[in-house]
């Protein structure tokens, strides 16, 4: 019986393009379904049915939620191209920074670039203290995996891609990712948009950058 993948998507969300870059490198077939996350579908309301969320991996007709949950999945069914590392300790510590990026990274990245202007400076020292630690990690490596793509840097598209959109998004001028402060981890962000299995699934540039503008100035008027 063939395996049957689905992946309940957006094609704005950096959560769920780390589940189809995995699938890439994996080179795993599967069906995308998108998403309207204004109206969610019945199919990911009935597949994930406590957060509601997107990514969602139905695997012959199982739904698995939550990218970090997914990407292991992922990596202990289909086991070429692997994503974590072999050796224990190097596996603990894929999992420490990807969990470092979501819980401490991507959220003060968020917040920097949504809160109000008398915020603002707090909040883009707090994301300069959150990067501090993701650029001393990289030391002289070329990805977080090392010489490939690998489990952290799959979960660090946020800072690779969408922080720049969302940052000319709502006028940040020179953003929170700087080559002066931050040359390692540009120089990884360079690298990473330039792999081809992430460049050419990457959403198109202009048309996040306008989904974000809307999402920015509808916000403003709101307030």
């Amino acid at each position: 019986m063939a395996e049957e993948v689905k992946l309940i998507g957006a094609w704005a969300s950096p959560f769920s393009l780390r589940i189809e870059i995995a699938l890439k490198l994996k080179g795993i077939p599967y069906e995308y379904i998108e998403n309207d996350l204004t109206n969610k579908s019945p199919l990911l309301l009935k597949s994930n049915p406590v957060h509601k969320k997107v990514p969602v991996l139905l695997h012959n007709g199982k739904p698995i939620a939550e990218s970090l949950v997914i990407l292991e999945y992922i990596d202990d069914t289909w086991k070429s191209n692997p994503l974590l590392p072999h050796h224990p300790y190097d596996r603990a510590m894929a999992r420490f920074w990807a969990k470092y990026i979501d819980e401490k990274c991507v959220p003060a990245l968020w917040h920097a670039c949504w809160c109000e202007e008398k915020d603002r400076e707090k909040a883009v020292e707090e994301v300069s203290a959150c990067l501090k630690h993701l650029e001393n990690e990289l030391k002289d490596k070329k990805f977080f995996g090392g010489v490939s793509i690998g489990f952290a840097d799959i979960v660090a598209n946020f800072i690779g891609f969408w922080i720049g959109v969302i940052g000319e998004a709502v006028g940040l001028g020179v953003g929170l990712l700087t080559r002066d402060k931050f040359p390692k981890l540009c120089k990884w962000r360079d690298e990473y948009v330039e792999c081809s299995v992430i460049k050419e699934n990457l959403p198109p540039k202009d048309k996040l950058l306008a989904f974000y503008r809307a999402r920015y100035e509808s916000a403003s008027q709101s307030k």
